[in-house]
């Protein structure tokens, strides 16, 4: 971890759980400091994954899992015929606008987290073969997963940032922090 989330910063469990989920995000958003859209939509290692296709997929992962939470439809559909198009950019997007889109999704998951009456309250699983056939979770099981989502791909993205360029995470902290320790 190239961060730290201070306990005493947020004070409950809600916002111990926002802020691990912010600090991953932040090791996604760092790996595309500097970077040209060209060069973030590139795929410099044996993956079939870039910075710019992790950035549009966690984004929509992230709406997709607080949607489901509220009882509303993603606002992405994508199945087995499109699954794949979460992770490259499409005509007319951008690193700056999926920025900005998870940016709001960010918000939107924030507000929802603070909102819900408990942690404890529950929805329903998707229908699909990797889950339990009517299976419910928490909503702290959605904050935890997300963290688990968003630090998986983020470590994805450490790996292709340094394929790319050679910029380490930590090299990339001090950047965005304008110091020069690496």
């Amino acid at each position: 971890m190239v961060t730290h989330v201070p306990s005493e910063a947020h004070g409950d469990e809600r916002g111990a759980l926002l802020a691990f989920l912010e600090e991953q995000r932040g090791g996604i958003r760092r790996a595309l400091l500097g970077l040209t859209d060209e060069q973030a939509s590139s795929r410099p290692s044996a993956s079939e994954l870039s910075l710019a296709g992790l950035l549009k997929h966690v984004a929509e992962v992230e709406q997709g899992w607080i949607a489901r939470a509220q009882g509303e439809p993603p606002a992405i559909k994508r199945d087995q015929s499109n699954w794949h198009e979460c992770f490259q950019l499409a005509d007319g997007e951008s690193v700056e606008s999926q920025l900005a889109y998870w940016e709001k999704v960010a918000a939107d998951t924030e507000a929802f987290v603070r909102a819900v009456p408990s942690l404890d309250d529950t929805f329903r699983l998707p229908n699909d073969p990797w889950f339990p056939p009517d299976a419910t979770v928490s909503m702290r099981w959605l904050v935890l997963h997300l963290i688990r989502e968003t630090a998986r791909h983020a470590g994805h993205a450490d790996i292709i940032r340094e394929s790319l360029d050679g910029a380490t995470a930590f090299e990339l902290v001090a950047k965005e922090q304008g110091t020069s320790r690496g």
